[in-house]
């Protein structure tokens, strides 16, 4: 059987990629904190990668968090880190595996209101721009003639994950509105990280979207569906955007949801209202106030097709399968 190796087994994305690879004849060995192999055994780690086939690595904290600076630290270093051990592992190896897949995210890119960005869209400012930064830095540094990388810039992910709990939360709340960005007592969370912060200092940064933000996703099933495809793909390498070919903006995913879970209102939200929010529910309002308009130009380019390209069947699809899915008694 051939080897894969997944770092980050055990979130959404990454445990049902295993299942993935399972499915198409895979020997799955996992790595991470809870994992057979461990982040703190480089020995072994050099041992499993030695010989793979694929390497696939989702692993870091989420951004599903307040800013805080320990969680700041902890976002950055827990994919540098664990990136830079496995480019050690394959360095060395006798045998290294033909293809590295790393995470990455859409975040890198700019806020845009004007236009998409493909690959080669301009890079953004901040903290969040920063950790993309340094994660593909350390992924593409060095020379690895035998093995080919790609990082994988993903859109938000539509599946049973954070993102999309918390949205789903907001419309059955009645907060799922339109949310709109302001003015915001200055704070210092959102400033650049790393060997070359950049950016501010002091934020946070004020885009006068009107709730009309754009809003880049992809259905669970088509990441899925993205990585075997470019793990087939000898041809495709560096950067690839994970994104549906048919962005929303935040009106219309907010109205969207609502028809979805079947709430009537909707109440707009500014920023002012979103800061104390989201400190209750200990996230950002980073995650839903930053454009993220986000085309993916390599996949279209090469042939692959989305088997959920539009934004309000994915969102049923989901909902209808959470409905379906076995209550555990309490």
């Amino acid at each position: 059987m051939p080897r894969a190796v997944v770092a980050g087994a055990s979130g959404f994305i990454g445990a049902a990629m295993c299942e993935a690879l399972v499915a198409d004849g895979y020997d799955v060995v996992r790595i991470g904190r809870r994992e057979a192999v461990s982040w703190h055994d480089p020995a072994r780690i050099a041992e499993v990668v030695e010989g793979a086939d694929v390497v696939v690595n989702f692993a870091g904290k989420s951004v599903n968090c307040r800013y805080t600076d320990p969680n700041r630290d902890e976002i950055l270093s827990s994919r540098v880190q664990t990136t830079a051990a496995l480019r050690t592992a394959i360095a060395a190896a006798a045998r290294p595996p033909r293809v590295w897949i790393n995470s990455s995210t859409a975040t890198i890119y700019a806020h845009a209101m004007d236009r998409p960005h493909t690959e080669d869209g301009s890079i953004g400012e901040g903290f969040s721009v920063d950790v993309a930064r340094n994660w593909e830095q350390e992924f593409f540094a060095g020379d690895l003639p035998g093995t080919r990388r790609v990082a994988l810039r993903m859109a938000i992910v539509l599946g049973d994950g954070p993102a999309t709990k918390l949205l789903l939360t907001l419309a059955r709340l009645g907060l799922g509105g339109p949310q709109h960005d302001g003015p915001w007592f200055p704070h210092r969370r959102y400033r650049g990280i790393g060997s070359d912060p950049s950016g501010p200092d002091v934020g946070p940064p004020v885009h006068r979207t009107r709730g009309r933000q754009k809003f880049s996703w992809i259905h669970l099933d088509d990441v899925i569906r993205a990585i075997r495809f470019l793990i087939d793909r000898d041809d495709l390498e560096g950067p690839v955007n994970l994104s549906s070919p048919h962005p929303s903006d935040n009106a219309e995913l907010m109205r969207t949801l609502r028809r979805t879970v079947g709430m009537p209102v909707g109440l707009p939200s500014w920023r002012w209202m979103l800061e104390p929010a989201m400190w209750l529910l200990r996230t950002e309002p980073e995650l839903i106030l930053k454009s993220r308009w986000v085309l993916p130009g390599v996949l279209t380019d090469a042939g692959f097709e989305f088997s959920h390209p539009d934004l309000g069947e994915a969102v049923n699809g989901i909902v209808a399968r959470d409905d379906q899915a076995p209550r555990t008694a309490s």
